[in-house]
């Protein structure tokens, strides 16, 4: 018979994001827009850095950028919130307090 070829372990040549980080940021993403803050998104895939952006309008820089970075895992935390001048508003370990910003900015939008 013929031979098996052991596939070379390596990194990923794409970082991107798993089923249940991408279902929490489109979570997020789907709220905005209710709240009629948000109107388009893009996602970008590199190949150290995995970036969602939020758009109030579609010809316009984005209000935030939800990044992952796994190469900064052990150092700052792979999840950092951009916003729209380019400072990292949060940066952290898990999502969930990276998006908390977001979060409370959506529950000053649903008060109003």
């Amino acid at each position: 018979m013929g031979s098996v070829t052991p596939l070379p372990l390596s990194s990923p040549t794409q970082v991107g994001f798993d089923r249940i980080e991408l279902a929490r940021i489109l979570d997020l993403y789907g709220r905005m827009v209710a709240a009629g803050h948000w109107r388009d998104y893009a996602m970008d895939f590199g190949r150290d850095v995995a970036i969602f952006s939020a758009f109030r309008r579609t010809a316009e820089r984005p209000e935030f950028r939800i990044e992952k970075r796994p190469a900064l895992r052990n150092r700052q935390g792979m999840w950092a919130l951009v916003s729209e001048s380019g400072a990292v508003v949060k940066r952290g370990q898990d999502l969930g307090p990276v998006l908390a910003p977001v979060e409370r900015r959506l529950m000053k939008l649903v008060a109003e």
